[in-house]
């Protein structure tokens, strides 16, 4: 077998086990948080608040992504690639895979967060090993679904640096209840990931459990917005878009991901 068709199966694989990532990620977090060393503390503080804004951009990338793709073109399938059209509009038009850019971001900014360059490395290079395969699969399933429309975009998006220039309007405009309602959930997790390692952070160094005033308020508001957002779509149909022809399944060309979507 072809070395990238070797690659494209194994992509296959991870594809279908994706949302288990977190299981991994929380594995070498408990690792990397045991070297954590505290700087003075108005240097933790910007240092904190710089790792939030890395993510919060990588969460923009993804409201960018999702409020804008048009409907029909795929859903959040774990088992097998599913696409009933390319999307080359909006974020596609400058990245063809804007919601994995969005998730290194996001990835980023909390490994960061451990202060350990090694760590980081770490993160990073697992991230790319992981994602590369899972890329060759989906452009493999693109190709082989669209053949040359597929080219033809791959030829002038980049793969994962934007290319801002390329921008192409969305046919559509930007739904903010579609972000609403598929981002309530990650948005969470990133606070609550970001909360947990401040309260583990302040533990390997203090040897006590504490919870930074700031970060609890943190945490207390992206709990709020999650069982707000909830409550709105399981029991009302405000968050649904009129302009999806299924609001549970439809996302992007086929990096679309599930909850476990910081991720």
């Amino acid at each position: 077998m072809a070395l990238q068709d070797e690659m494209r199966k194994n992509g296959d694989r991870l594809f279908c086990w994706r949302s288990y990532l977190p299981l991994f990620l929380i594995f070498l977090f408990a690792i990397g948080i045991r070297e954590f060393k505290r700087p003075d503390e108005d240097m933790d503080r910007a240092w904190e608040l710089f790792c939030i804004l890395v993510s919060l951009a990588g969460m923009a990338v993804r409201v960018l992504t999702v409020g804008y793709v048009p409907g029909g073109t795929s859903g959040r399938n774990t088992k097998k690639q599913l696409a009933s059209t390319l999307n080359t509009t909006g974020m596609y038009s400058i990245v063809r895979h804007p919601l994995y850019l969005g998730n290194f971001l996001i990835w980023l900014g909390l490994s960061l967060f451990i202060q350990q360059w090694w760590f980081s490395v770490i993160i990073m290079l697992f991230f790319w090993v992981y994602y590369e395969r899972i890329m060759l699969a989906e452009e493999g399933f693109l190709l082989d679904s669209f053949g040359g429309e597929f080219t033809d975009w791959a030829m002038r998006t980049p793969a994962f640096i934007p290319r801002t220039e390329n921008w192409i309007p969305s046919p559509r405009g930007f739904s903010l209840r579609r972000v609403l309602r598929r981002e309530y959930s990650s948005l969470f997790g990133l606070l609550a990931t970001f909360t947990l390692l401040e309260v583990a952070s302040d533990f390997v160094t203090d040897h006590r459990w504490t919870v930074d005033v700031m970060w609890l308020d943190i945490f207390l508001f992206g709990l709020g917005q999650y069982l707000l957002l909830r409550t709105l779509k399981k029991t009302t149909r405000w968050l649904h878009d009129d302009g999806d022809e299924n609001p549970d399944n439809n996302l992007d060309n086929a990096d679309c991901k599930n909850v476990a979507d910081l991720l």
